[in-house]
């Protein structure tokens, strides 16, 4: 049956510029979208840039400052407020009793001005509420990322990546390469994701899963970038579709010799990075394993009592 299918040498060229056109579109905003991630999580652990402590910050929690205090001081959130004083305003009511009567008087008046016209479950879900007291107590403390806002975050992200990865899936089924090869490529963005997402839970007990979110979170981004330039490369430069001058092919042919020695260079990079993190995120998931076995167990002998 794998034969009977078509490839992309079988369909017409409006089809090639109509996936074209996704694939691109789609790799523009998953670029985006990494660029979003960064500016969310960065900063959180007081320090510039993005590390492993951002993500243990961003879903384990922090002895050191609140969740709202990392944003707004360094974070993605400093650059909305108007002045510094409206972020020592907030930092102080952090270190007080954080009481409804202060926070009515001296913190609500500046997160509605410059803060919940995101954060409002209206109009951005994912994100924190910060239109009401309990909300904002969700974020004012050092405890863990909420579970029912992580609930919510992952719906919506296992949702809305699964149709991308359907899609870009689907087209990637036209190229030519072995079966088995072409399974597996599909078969890790959707792995990576659910392992991803169920690592959010886990890194809020185990605080050294944050290893596990990166690396999964990674694959996945690979693995869909490398159906998408696959997908194009085939589309547009395989089985001899393109027609060159003889002076335009010497200079295809010098820049494809430059991208091949880049992706040897690039490959060889991330197995040294696989080889050196692969123990440790199989360490942290056979501790996350024990950890959810044992969780599940006392819950088991509570509910049993």
């Amino acid at each position: 049956m794998e034969k009977l299918c078509l490839r992309f040498k079988d369909i017409s060229v409006s089809e090639k510029m109509l996936y074209s056109l996704f694939l691109f579109t789609i790799g523009i905003g998953y670029l985006f979208a990494l660029t979003h991630m960064y500016y969310t999580h960065q900063m959180r652990d007081g320090k510039p840039g993005m590390s492993v402590d951002d993500v243990v910050i961003a879903y384990y929690g922090s002895q050191d400052q609140t969740r709202l205090g990392s944003a707004i001081k360094g974070g993605p959130m400093e650059s909305n407020l108007k002045s510094s004083a409206d972020r020592d305003t907030i930092l102080r009511w952090l270190t007080t009793d954080k009481t409804p009567n202060d926070f009515k008087t001296t913190v609500a008046p500046i997160l509605n001005r410059d803060c919940v016209i995101c954060h409002s479950p209206q109009i951005n879900p994912s994100l924190p509420d910060l239109t009401h007291y309990e909300g904002v107590m969700e974020v004012a403390s050092s405890k863990a990322a909420p579970l029912p806002g992580l609930v919510k975050v992952s719906h919506i992200h296992l949702f809305g990546i699964a149709f991308i990865l359907l899609f870009v899936g689907r087209i990637f089924i036209y190229c030519e390469m072995s079966t088995s090869l072409k399974r597996i490529i599909i078969v890790i963005p959707f792995i990576s994701m659910l392992i991803d997402t169920l690592s959010w839970f886990i890194t809020r007990g185990n605080p050294s899963f944050a290893y596990v979110v990166i690396a999964s979170g990674a694959l996945m981004g690979i693995s869909m970038g490398a159906q998408i330039l696959i997908s194009l490369y085939q589309m547009w430069f395989d089985q001899g579709k393109m027609v060159f001058l003889v002076s335009q092919q010497i200079i295809l042919d010098k820049y494809r010799h430059r991208a091949i020695d880049l992706t040897k260079i690039l490959t060889g990079r991330c197995y040294a990075y696989f080889c050196q993190y692969a123990p440790i995120v199989w360490r942290e998931i056979k501790i996350g394993s024990a950890y959810l076995t044992k969780k599940t167990l006392d819950s088991m002998k509570s509910f049993t009592r």
